[in-house]
């Protein structure tokens, strides 16, 4: 569904045409127009299915920007999600001349303090640094009009169900109230009917994968070999059109400026470019002038973009649900797509948990020798300069390249071009990709229930080691504080 058809302003429209969005997602189509009612809403979907907008368009519809006080609360689970959250309603909120802010732990509080003078519409915040505000009473809730709990779920297995309630309780009785979660487990359905009026349910199923028209394999590698066995595939495979998803604004950065470093047509785009200069970058890569699009989950969510037979994800997502929508770019409309995941041996947990959402296992893919990845590119330059006759007008260089046959042989000419019409090999372009923390081998909720092989009782063994060597070195720290204070006792006993 186009968001045309869903009863948003010109304003927001505007702001969707110019970050790129073009199709609803399922959540967002449902969602808006139930928010724009008034209505309360229960929404479950997966990360990375566009909830921010689903909630965000309507809240900001409603906004009434003379209006010099908080009239929508977005209580998220975690700073990163706060921030994320923030930026994305900044961008679409631009044209309304909403002011959006945002408040979480760990930062300056008294730089929030000036900030939230300036009178924001809407506020996004960490529970805690939330019920921290309300106390210092530097936020005044009285005249929210819209509460939004986002990542439900996730708050309840972080304990924030208490301070929730707490903030829910300094908003006016009359409002409206909705509630996101990937899952709904009895206490967030408690939460909904202590807090709700008749709330409307919009659920969405996890995406189904055509994985009939999706070859998905995974390449196992150490970080730092990650960017030269990525390189050297995309010489044997030759994509057309490719996204690079990296899980970092940094990550994106790097990977975009190694590849052109290394002569590839790459751009990468994530939150923190401008809105002309991704919309710039987004419509070269949709003309095709662009091979190689590096972006962020966040950056490429709800982008329509058709055409795309490559993804390769640099970095494997750490939700299950965010490798389905990326690899959801590929083998649309009947045509056939292929997935390369890079994982590095700590991560094999999560792609057992992918391949047990997708019910499909990978392919494991031998990474490319230097030799295979040069005959790849040789294989591409020939089919380029078979393209290049096919289309030059050779009567108007006739007379030029009739002199140059004279003077060089044929064979070091086509030589010369082909030379020109490849990359130059990876140890003569290095290319440094800073290390990225690795996933967390403790899993998140999505990973708790089945990861194949790997689930819970897997790490048991390790974890009693672990927990085991903590207490050993607990009891060596115990005997020396006693012996020191047994020191002690007979060093005064004596002087006494």
């Amino acid at each position: 569904m186009k968001f045309t058809e869903l009863g948003l302003s010109d304003n927001l429209l505007k702001a969707i045409k110019r970050s790129g969005f073009e199709e609803a997602t399922p959540i967002q189509a449902e969602t808006i127009p139930l928010v724009l009612k008034g209505n309360d809403v229960i929404g479950q979907a997966q990360t990375g299915t566009g909830k921010t907008a689903a909630f965000g368009l309507p809240v900001l519809q409603h906004i009434d920007p003379k209006e010099k006080s908080i009239q929508a609360i977005v209580i998220s689970p975690t700073r990163e999600l706060a921030i994320q959250t923030q930026e994305e309603l900044f961008r679409l909120g631009k044209d309304q001349r909403a002011k959006v802010q945002v408040v979480y732990g760990g930062a300056d509080i008294r730089r929030q303090i000036n900030a939230l003078k300036r009178a924001p519409q809407v506020l996004v915040g960490t529970p805690g640094r939330l019920l921290d505000h309300i106390r210092r009473r530097t936020v005044s809730l009285k005249n929210v009009k819209t509460v939004i709990l986002d990542e439900a779920d996730e708050m309840l297995d972080m304990g924030f169900v208490d301070d929730i309630e707490s903030i829910i309780h300094e908003t006016p009785a009359k409002r409206q109230t909705l509630l996101f979660s990937a899952t709904m487990p009895p206490a967030i359905l408690k939460i909904g009917e202590k807090f709700m009026t008749d709330p409307k349910v919009v659920k969405i199923k996890a995406k189904e994968l055509t994985t009939d028209l999706v070859d998905q394999f995974y390449v196992r590698a150490r970080d730092f070999e990650k960017f030269d066995t990525m390189t050297r595939i995309l010489d044997v495979q030759a994509p057309e059109l490719t996204i690079v998803f990296g899980r970092t604004k940094r990550r994106v950065d790097e990977l975009s400026k190694g590849l052109e470093a290394r002569g590839y047509n790459a751009k990468g785009i994530h939150g923190d470019l401008s809105q002309q200069r991704r919309m710039s970058i987004l419509r070269q890569f949709k003309a095709g002038k662009l091979d190689i699009l590096v972006a962020t989950d966040v950056a490429a969510r709800g982008l329509d973009i058709s055409g795309v037979t490559h993804v390769y994800n640099y970095d494997i997502p750490q939700d299950p649900e965010s490798y389905v929508h990326r690899i959801g770019r590929t083998g649309r409309a009947g045509h056939h797509g292929v997935s390369v995941t890079f994982v590095t041996p700590n991560e094999m947990d999560y792609l057992r948990v992918i391949e047990k959402l997708t019910k499909k296992r990978m392919s494991s893919l031998k990474p490319p020798t230097e030799r295979e990845a040069f005959i790849g590119q040789i294989s591409s330059a020939v089919d380029n300069i078979e393209d290049l006759v096919k289309k030059t007008d050779t009567s108007m260089f006739a007379k030029k390249a009739e002199e140059l046959l004279k003077e060089y042989e044929a064979v070091d000419l086509v030589s010369a071009l082909l030379n020109e019409m490849t990359k130059d090999a990876a140890n003569e372009v290095p290319v440094k990709i800073t290390p990225e923390r690795p996933l967390p081998r403790r899993k998140s909720k999505h990973f708790n229930h089945g990861g194949g092989r790997y689930n819970k009782k897997s790490y048991s063994h390790k974890d009693n080691n672990n927990n085991h060597k903590g207490k050993k070195e607990k009891n060596r720290d115990k005997f020396n504080r006693r012996q020191k204070s047994k020191r002690k006792y007979t060093i005064r006993s004596k002087n006494n």
